[in-house]
């Protein structure tokens, strides 16, 4: 089991963030694994994963490891001091004062743990979980020839209102004949609701995270194309759910029934994670593949096929 430790942010004391590292094994070339959370579960989801992985190595040796909890996320219980001067505390900060928290964190692990004072010569390897694939993406945009390799598990669809993965029945050139059988009016009138009340943009969160912009920082899966160290892009592999689970998972969770998702979501989603294996060259991508028995909690459900992902990855990248 990981030990937990707590730091304050040299940009925003005296907050403090929940973390835990753990050093190389069995190799001294800098590089670090960061873990980083959706808005669902914390940290500790990627203990499974890490334990897996640390069982089985890659053959060159494990480089150093950190998860953490962003500011009113899991055990971190402090708020993003930043968020005092929001009308909206669930609205308090956007996804790009997130990227910059991770930036001065990854700083600080760097000096204090791996002696690093220049994180142009610290090669990244990003594991992100859902939303964290929209901070995973921003970051290598803004800090281009950092990131070595990114891993999306189940990424958020971050230029999508969620509600317009379904037809409008109020649209003018809405033709209700046209739609597949198993799929009433009514469904997807229920379904656009839930989106709207759920998961649209202008809902925020209990961290303070807002994601009212996102689709304005992030308006493609596709691009723009990133940079890794090496002066190509990273390597990238995608992670989808498995279709079948999710129609399950959505359902219970009182989304849509599973008619609604195999016609709609789940290829929807499939698409914007096509894009995403389009942010590197050709030869530097895998995926997107399903996650097999894995709904939305891709390293909660199938915390083996993150180690082996992750494993081959670092072979590769670092």
């Amino acid at each position: 089991m990981p030990s937990y430790e707590f730091l304050s942010l040299a940009t925003k004391p005296p907050a403090k963030l929940c973390y835990s590292f753990q050093p190389a094994v069995g190799t001294d070339k800098p590089a670090l694994v960061v873990f980083v959370n959706g808005l669902g579960l914390p940290q500790t989801s990627w203990e499974g994963a890490i334990a897996r992985l640390q069982a089985q190595p890659p053959a060159h040796g494990l480089p150093a490891l950190l998860t953490y909890d962003r500011y009113g996320q899991g055990q971190t219980t402090d708020r993003d001091p930043d968020d005092v001067k929001s009308e909206d505390p669930m609205h308090g900060h956007d996804t790009l004062a997130v990227v910059r928290d991770l930036r001065q964190l990854i700083t600080q692990i760097a000096s204090e743990k791996l002696g690093v004072s220049d994180l142009s010569r610290l090669p990244l390897v990003l594991v992100s979980k859902s939303f964290g694939g929209a901070l995973v993406r921003l970051y290598a945009q803004e800090y281009p020839g950092t990131v070595a390799g990114l891993l999306f598990l189940d990424s958020v669809l971050a230029n999508s209102d969620f509600i317009s993965i379904y037809p409008d029945p109020d649209a003018p050139d809405f033709d209700a004949t046209s739609l597949s059988e198993g799929v009433s009016v009514d469904a997807i009138r229920d379904a656009r609701a839930y989106m709207q009340r759920v998961f649209h943009p202008s809902n925020g969160s209990r961290e303070g995270l807002s994601r009212k912009n996102l689709a304005e920082l992030l308006p493609n899966s596709d691009g723009p194309r990133l940079q890794g160290p090496d002066g190509q892009g990273p390597w990238v592999t995608v992670i989808g759910h498995e279709f079948e689970t999710f129609k399950v998972e959505f359902e219970k969770m009182g989304g849509a029934p599973p008619r609604l998702t195999e016609v709609y979501m789940n290829p929807y989603w499939h698409r914007f994670n096509e894009g995403l294996a389009k942010l590197t060259d050709s030869e530097r991508s895998k995926g997107p593949f399903q996650a097999p028995g894995a709904g939305h909690f891709v390293q909660r459900d199938n915390p083996d096929l993150v180690a082996n992902e992750l494993r081959e990855m670092l072979d590769k990248a670092i």
